[in-house]
């Protein structure tokens, strides 16, 4: 019998086409695994210190918490990258203390805090506190970025002189001349606008920050463009330009 050959002839743009789609498959896997890396690197971040046992959590030092789990939104020296979280580098020990501990007892309750600080909080003791009060406070005082927005005067003369006519005293009276705070009164100077705007509406709106009564009364006859003002005055103090 005889064999009967078939020979197939592939056209060399029926190739090319056959190669581009297996490419095109391959980086769309890439493309999709990139994503799926992306949004759960950092959730597996904030899951860690829940998955640890309690006594792994209580050995480490406050500055060795800093760096392992607190860097990854905060920055390794508290100049922390996204507005979403605040500067903590310079900030007053006191006032850092504060907050750890109501963030702790689940005291604040901001979307970020009962999102993040709520679950890393609750596992710290009182020397952790301590120590990551005193590691951050030790830092070079956080640095400002230079703002072109045109509220930034407005929001210096409310800082200094306050809003008369509202009966809005001026912020320096607390926060000290060039925001630095003092105590338990936190250093503002340098502090993301975005953040210090917020933190300011919660004040303003809610009853979600503990120890806040001071500003809630403040903050009530101030307009949101007046608190955007300063909060972009702020934000612009210890800028490198």
């Amino acid at each position: 019998m005889n064999k009967v050959i078939v020979s197939t002839c592939i056209h060399p743009n029926q190739a090319r086409e056959s190669s581009l789609k297996m490419l095109l498959t391959i980086n769309k896997i890439r493309i999709a695994l990139f994503i799926i890396l992306a949004f759960t690197q950092p959730l597996l971040v904030f899951a860690d210190p829940v998955k640890k046992p309690e006594s792994e959590i209580s050995e480490r030092s406050g500055s060795l918490i800093a760096l392992q789990v607190c860097s990854g939104c905060h920055g390794k020296t508290g100049q922390s990258i996204s507005n979403q979280y605040p500067h903590l580098a310079g900030q007053q020990k006191a006032y850092l203390r504060i907050q750890l501990a109501q963030f702790k007892e689940h005291l604040r309750k901001s979307a970020n805090s009962m999102a993040f600080m709520w679950i890393f909080g609750g596992d710290l003791s009182a020397q952790q506190i301590d120590e990551l009060a005193e590691y951050y406070s030790a830092q070079v005082p956080m640095k400002g970025e230079k703002s072109d927005s045109p509220l930034v005067r407005r929001g210096e003369q409310i800082y200094t002189e306050g809003i008369p006519k509202s009966g809005v005293p001026p912020c320096a009276l607390c926060h000290q001349k060039g925001a630095i705070g003092r105590a338990e009164i936190p250093r503002l100077a340098g502090q993301h606008a975005n953040y210090l705007n917020d933190q300011m509406i919660i004040f303003k709106h809610t009853q979600n920050r503990p120890n806040g009564q001071a500003m809630m009364v403040l903050t009530h006859d101030i307009s949101d463009t007046d608190i955007r003002a300063v909060s972009n005055y702020l934000g612009s103090l210890n800028s490198s330009e």
